[in-house]
């Protein structure tokens, strides 16, 4: 890793473009060289040096590699490094060092007697306001508001041609609004009309910017003409001669303010107008702005944070109704989503040769269930992956009925891995069934395999149609809450965790003498749980019964960590929330690609691990010799196991539990010389890891997209709206026919009741 030269620039500023990178334009530069070796207080000191800028008067930022919408700060030894960790392939990386301007007050400023600064008060002349176009919301002065915070870097004067298109937009100025910190946004309204001659990109700018500018002046403003080519307004105040009259340049979308006269008679701008007026218009573009720079901001957020930057008080319900239109415009219709669904599947089979891909829709055209399998998850399973699979279901935050299903497996590494996908309208037999056939269809392997899910999920006679000769485990996580949930009893939840405890153990248990040990530990405890238990068909979840091979996995754990993507993310539409699937399996694969390629075992990390513990505890052993392949081993406390090396076999059933040597294998292997490795399964090598992840997922491009327009035909509605309010369900959707536990009355001790409807007297 070579050490890059660094061109370090000041003295210019930043521009951002239509798609949001920032660019540097003016301004000098030098070239510095930066090693590991440099230590941050030298750096900054011979870049201020450079730039006879005070040590502790700049900053020192750069961006990250093809990344250029975020600033990223040099601030310490350790910023330092990472900077170098993340350039260090670079022959050359620009750092911009910004001066840190001395501020001023944005008000007459005089020292209360609490020694807290108190801005000047003004008054503000009375006048009528005229019948407006826009219909103001209600606002209340914001309470104890604190005072505006110094800052000249961008309230300063200057000469209106200078300030021409400078804050055309909020967005223009969000960097310099976080620079300040608490600094009301309202201020930086005073900008957005600068002066004559200023230019915007289209209509929609000029119009935002005047209602804005109108906030902040403390005005309100009556359009006089207000379409496609030109937009003429006045002050609403009858007599005030303030206008402003904008027009299109020709032959572009471009704006330019062509008349214009800033004089008010009516007295707006001489004070701080504590009841400002704020159109919906205006909100609805302040609540997007929130969205937009987060994602995952809840309603009652954004109401509490304009309530507490502009005195505007606000509904629940208004704010949810705007981030709904403003995610719509940001994300894109989500009905028309649907409609999109086509051409989506035939765009990632064209770019993805292999992938497998299912549309079906109901009779009435409404959206039925998607199946994906990219090419490079069927592949990765086939190549590196255990036959091993876990199924899932969880609820997609959507505004219509969606589920999402899922298939996934675990490479060598012990990491998940996805193979397969399903959106669907309901959670039910009928789609679970059809997702497996699709899965059987995509996976040509004649292998068993063994699927872990919930037992609830009605999925034990499909798995056995679809798929023959493999075998269902149930998820001992899920059949624990049905345990605790059918238990009954006086003082049952002081002893349920002892029971569920010793169901763990018993699930675990390698020998039948080992099961029926922990069983009757639960006997002694509740004879309920343990006729429960024997009843829960333990041959599907007990490894000492257990047919297939599951590697020692009892649960659907390692599955829902797919749910951690998913979760993050607010409601989109179908078509984003596939893109976003996509985008995950992509870094995945990618990541662990460059990862596994600086191994030097034969085995991965964590398996290679695990065997080293058991050949530790394999020092303690004793191998009784054997002229066949057969051996007895014995311990320190003279227990006695016996190996078949060529059957892979141990009676501690370890070795083919797991899949790789216990420790009494381990002994025996080391007193014959053989090779440990050799006897490990092929899905723990470093070789099988590369196999599961060679092959990448493609980009799809979004170029020839059709827009809502074009498609004059409907060939996919939306599902059915969810009737349901409040934030999605995150766990997993149970079957129908699980029984809902009955009521209990604490005390008659009846069913079908409670103590309140209790009719018992006492």
């Amino acid at each position: 890793m070579s050490n890059p030269i660094v061109i370090c620039q000041s003295g210019g500023k930043f521009t951002t473009a239509s798609d949001g990178s920032l660019s540097y334009v003016g301004g000098d530069a030098h070239a510095i060289s930066v090693s590991r070796e440099t230590q941050f207080d030298d750096l900054r000191a011979e870049m201020a040096d450079m730039w006879k800028y005070g040590a502790d008067s700049m900053t020192i930022k750069y961006f990250l590699p093809n990344n250029m919408r975020t600033l990223i700060t040099i601030s310490s030894d350790k910023d330092l490094q990472r900077f170098l960790d993340f350039h260090g392939n670079s022959v050359t990386v620009d750092v911009f060092v910004i001066k840190n301007e001395n501020s001023t007050a944005l008000a007459p400023v005089m020292p209360s007697t609490t020694g807290a600064l108190i801005t000047t008060p003004r008054k503000r002349a009375s006048r009528k306001r005229l019948a407006q176009q826009e219909t103001p919301l209600n606002v209340t002065p914001v309470a104890a508001a604190p005072a505006p915070v110094p800052t000249s870097a961008f309230l300063a004067s200057a000469p209106a041609s200078e300030n021409a298109g400078r804050f055309n937009t909020l967005a223009a100025t969000a960097g310099e609004i976080q620079s300040v910190g608490q600094l009301k946004r309202v201020k930086l309204w005073e900008n957005c009309i600068t002066g004559l001659h200023q230019q915007f990109n289209n209509v929609r700018e000029v119009r935002d910017a005047l209602r804005k500018y109108s906030i902040a002046q403390g005005f309100t403003v009556k359009f006089k003409k207000n379409d496609s080519m030109r937009v003429s307004v006045k002050c609403s105040v009858d007599g005030c001669p303030w206008r402003i009259f904008a027009s299109r340049l020709s032959t572009t979308h471009l704006f330019r303010i062509k008349r214009l006269n800033e004089i008010h008679t009516c007295g707006a701008g001489t004070g701080t107008d504590s009841h400002p007026r704020a159109s919906k218009k205006v909100v609805e573009g302040i609540v997007k702005e929130k969205l937009h720079d987060n994602p995952n901001v809840k309603p009652k957020e954004i109401a509490n944070q304009i309530q507490q930057e502009f005195g505007i008080e606000l509904r629940y319900s208004q704010v949810r109704r705007w981030m709904e239109a403003a995610t719509e415009e940001i994300q894109g219709s989500y009905r028309e989503a649907y409609n999109q669904l086509p051409w989506l599947c035939e765009k990632i089979v064209e770019t993805n040769p292999g992938t497998a891909v299912s549309l079906n829709t109901r009779e009435d055209l409404r959206f039925h269930r998607l199946f994906v399998a990219f090419h490079a998850s069927l592949h990765g399973f086939e190549s590196g992956c255990r036959p091993l699979l876990f199924l899932d279901t969880m609820s997609l935050q959507s505004k219509y009925q969606s589920e999402l299903l899922t298939a996934a497996a675990v490479d060598g590494n012990y990491g998940i891995f996805p193979v397969a996908f399903a959106i669907v309208d309901v959670v039910n037999e009928d789609n679970w069934h059809w997702f497996l056939v699709q899965l059987k269809s995509a996976l040509p392997t004649l292998q068993p395999i063994t699927f872990v899910a919930d037992r609830q999920m009605a999925l034990g006679h499909s798995i056995s149609v679809v798929f023959e000769n493999s075998y269902h485990a149930y998820c001992l996580r899920y059949l624990a809450e049905e345990l605790k949930r059918d238990l009954k009893g006086p003082c049952i939840h002081e002893i349920i965790g002892v029971i569920i405890e010793h169901l763990y153990d018993a699930a675990y248990a390698p020998t039948l003498d080992a099961f029926r040990k922990c069983i009757e530990s639960i006997r002694s405890i509740s004879p309920e749980a343990y006729d429960w238990i024997l009843q829960s068909e333990p041959i599907h979840w007990a490894n000492s019964f257990f047919e297939g091979a599951r590697y020692n996995h009892i649960t659907s754990g390692i599955a829902e960590s797919f749910y951690s993507w998913l979760t993050e993310l607010t409601a989109l539409p179908v078509t984003k929330i596939i893109d976003t699937i996509r985008h995950k399996l992509m870094e995945l694969i990618y990541t662990r690609k460059v990862d596994s390629d600086q191994w030097i075992t034969r085995l991965t990390p964590s398996v290679e691990d695990k065997l080293q513990k058991e050949i530790h505890k394999a020092q303690s052993l004793q191998v009784m010799f054997s002229p066949s392949n057969t051996f007895e081993v014995q311990d320190f406390l003279g227990a006695v196991n016996v190996v078949n090396i060529d059957a892979w076999d141990c009676s501690c059933r370890e070795w083919q539990l797991n899949g790789f040597p216990c420790s009494h294998a381990v002994a025996v292997l080391q007193h014959i010389d053989r090779d440990l490795y050799d006897y490990c399964s092929k899905f723990y090598t470093t070789e099988a890891f590369r196999l599961t992840y060679s092959e990448s997922i493609k980009p799809v491009p979004t170029v020839d997209k059709p827009a809502p327009q074009e498609l004059s035909d409907v060939q996919v509605l939306p599902s059915h709206p969810r009737c349901i309010s409040g934030s999605p369900k995150k766990r997993r959707i149970r079957s129908r026919g699980v029984v809902k536990r009955p009521l209990h009355c604490s005390k008659c001790k009846g069913e079908g009741h409670n103590k309140v409807s209790c009719n018992v007297a006492y």
